[in-house]
């Protein structure tokens, strides 16, 4: 199953068997990936749980209905956790995006005494977003977790586990 495209959803979105898509996910299934009504395509929600979809559609929009689970296991069999200082511009953008395609479990970007970024809520929501791509892209189950920026100290003291 491979060669079928990968969505990324939340958990809420499902229900009986059906997934609600977004404005944003019909738009990128029905304009950019050019999927039509009766398309099949990978919904993951980002928590280990893969199922094949078909693209269907109704008066309101585009939706999915669920065939069946996929079981796959192509994780670490470690979580690991990345701490790493932010760079100045955007180089944090790749940052997340290498560490969700190798296998990282979570990210913690931190701060130092010399850290020029002070990033803002959009900024953690990009990050967030860029993990949920890379792990459609790199056909992970489960999609990073991107924490908060933290101090250095903080960081280090805190125990991070999943």
């Amino acid at each position: 199953m491979a060669q079928l495209q990968r969505l990324a959803v939340t958990a809420a979105q499902i229900s009986a068997n059906k997934i609600d898509l977004t404005k944003e996910q019909q738009h990128y299934l029905n304009r950019v990936l050019r999927l039509q009504a009766g398309d099949r395509f990978i919904a993951m929600d980002g928590c280990g749980h893969w199922w094949s979809a078909i693209l269907e559609v109704q008066e309101t929009g585009l939706f999915a209905s669920i065939t069946e689970e996929i079981a796959v296991n192509r994780e670490l069999p470690v979580a690991v956790t990345l701490i790493a200082a932010l760079p100045k511009g955007n180089g944090f953008d790749e940052v997340v995006r290498q560490a969700a395609e190798l296998g990282v479990a979570s990210i913690v970007p931190v701060t130092s005494d010399r850290t020029l970024l002070k990033p803002s809520t959009q900024k953690v929501d990009r990050w967030r977003r860029i993990a949920a791509e890379a792990a459609e892209q790199s056909e992970r189950q489960i999609v990073p977790t991107v924490y908060e920026p933290l101090s250095f100290d903080l960081a280090v003291r805190m125990n991070y586990r999943l």
